[in-house]
């Protein structure tokens, strides 16, 4: 298996959860380059690196592939947003 490298990229927003919106943002628009891993999406605070918060909900799915959703959704896991009715 290949090693995996992560890379940190800051970003300012105004509170936790609009930094985990803004990380969904850009986890599902980056999950069209093959080597991104959307579902393993973090934010944490700048001062405690080491305490991350997951974005996604991130339970597998047949197949091996992994839920899109946010974390704590309702309703069946998906791989992509479902409409809201």
């Amino acid at each position: 298996m290949p090693e995996r490298f992560v890379i940190h990229l800051p970003v300012t927003a105004a509170d936790p959860i609009a930094a985990a919106r803004l990380a969904r943002v850009l986890a599902r628009w980056a999950s069209i380059l093959p080597a991104t891993d959307p579902g393993e999406t973090t934010v944490s605070y700048e001062d405690e690196q080491g305490v991350r918060r997951r974005v996604f909900c991130d339970a597998r799915m047949p197949g091996g592939r992994r839920c899109l959703l946010r974390l704590d959704h309702d309703g069946p896991c998906a791989r992509r947003l479902t409409a809201r009715r």
